[in-house]
């Protein structure tokens, strides 16, 4: 097949995009990607890049096309909407100096779900049948990670999700619960198909790194990794570990990543003088992500208490698994009925400081095979819900029908 695939981010900005778009080309597809010129997560073109240069390139075999975007800055509500438009809008022009035929076309959409009009365009251009994959249900989860509380906006906003779902046949969700949320939506249920994440191969077991043993604590480590923002409820972590410092000794949360609520976080801890319990280690790329994991004692995942993201399968949720480590996990819904399904460790409700730290306290009295049967126990459910080889047969399989 030929398959034209398109995503606002792709590499060198790091979304799993890039591994699925290796994975259909290792599987004898021709894949042409769409995508914008790279400025996430830092909000500036990457070295090499501008508005005006014109590239078209090869990743690993695979030819891109950049489209020109307004560059999403410091990430405000006013910029994301002007890098969001913008990609759209020279998307669309784009679209028409590709000079080739395609089979399909397949959106990537973690967010915006905007990129669904330019797979819409390009259905018609090309005449070929569009795959819309939906990542985040827009406006309730922009709402509940702080971007919109305008009711205006909102309903403005929803208005255009429901027309985009209106022009695609086939929508890929990447949680079960979304489906309830669709039909109500007006969604016909033989549009939706369940179809969710996987982690990259390098999430596997590995052994631990003595130099990033060394940046950790002497005591239990809990590794929390990606998104620092509201929609991580960092308040939740912050309180459990004022509950925890009084009732456990030599403990620490690592945690990986950057985001919009670092700083507010980071003053919070310190004005509870908990700085001792936490390490801001900043960002790496996915592929050195294993030997941190390695090197944890559990992995942290949180949400906020909202019904949407009790709908939601935390993307980190399948590279925790993978890397067949405990997971401790303060959330809602489908993401903590898979930790429980999995026997992978501990659960408590969103936003609930005092459960988390009781999570935490009855893990630390688990002797060193119980924790590594919960991290088996973890490997054995990601290789049987999420394995990457067979998503990708799936995929295509849905494509061939």
């Amino acid at each position: 097949m030929r398959i034209l695939i398109i995503s606002q981010y792709f590499y060198p900005e790091n979304f799993r995009i890039n591994d699925l778009c290796l994975g259909l080309k290792s599987n004898g597809h021709a894949v042409t990607v769409l995508t914008a010129k790279p400025n996430y997560p830092k909000g500036s073109f990457f070295s090499g890049y501008s508005f005006f240069n014109n590239p078209i390139e090869k990743y690993k075999g695979i030819k891109v096309y950049r489209s020109p975007i307004i560059p999403r800055g410091k990430a405000t509500g006013l910029n994301l909407f002007l890098n969001y438009i913008s990609f759209v809008i020279f998307g669309f022009i784009k679209l028409f100096f590709i000079r080739e035929k395609f089979d399909k076309i397949f959106i990537y959409a973690p967010s915006p779900i905007t990129v669904g009009y330019l797979g819409i365009a390009a259905s018609f251009i090309f005449r070929a049948k569009p795959y819309l994959w939906v990542h985040d249900l827009w406006p309730e989860s922009v709402k509940d990670a702080g971007g919109i509380n305008n009711k205006f906006a909102l309903s403005l906003v929803n208005l255009m999700t429901k027309s985009i779902y209106y022009f695609y046949d086939s929508i890929l969700v990447q949680s079960p619960s979304f489906k309830d949320y669709l039909l109500n939506q007006g969604v016909s249920d033989s549009k939706i198909i369940y179809y969710p994440y996987y982690a990259e191969n390098f999430y596997k077991v590995v052994n631990e790194d003595i130099k990033i043993k060394s940046q950790f604590g002497k005591g239990l480590n809990i590794v929390f990794a990606g998104n620092i923002g509201v929609a991580q409820s960092f308040n939740t972590i912050i309180e459990a570990v004022k509950i925890l410092a009084t009732k456990l000794e030599n403990f620490k949360f690592i945690i990986i990543g950057e985001g919009r609520d670092r700083k507010r976080v980071e003053k919070k801890i310190a004005d509870y003088s908990l700085n001792n319990h936490f390490e801001f280690l900043g960002s790496f790329p996915p592929e050195e992500m294993p030997v941190f994991f390695a090197s944890a004692d559990a992995l942290l995942v949180t949400l906020k208490d909202t019904k949407i993201f009790s709908m939601t399968i935390p993307g980190k949720l399948q590279s925790y698994l993978a890397s067949g480590k405990p997971i401790i996990a303060s959330l809602n819904g489908i993401g903590a009925k898979i930790v429980k399904e999995s026997n992978s460790g501990f659960t408590s409700c969103a936003e609930e400081p005092e459960s988390l730290a009781n999570s935490i306290i009855k893990f630390s009295k688990l002797n060193l095979m119980q924790k590594k049967e919960l991290g088996n126990n973890a490997r054995d459910y990601y290789k049987k819900e999420f394995e990457r080889s067979r998503l990708l047969i799936r995929l295509i399989d849905i494509f061939e029908k």
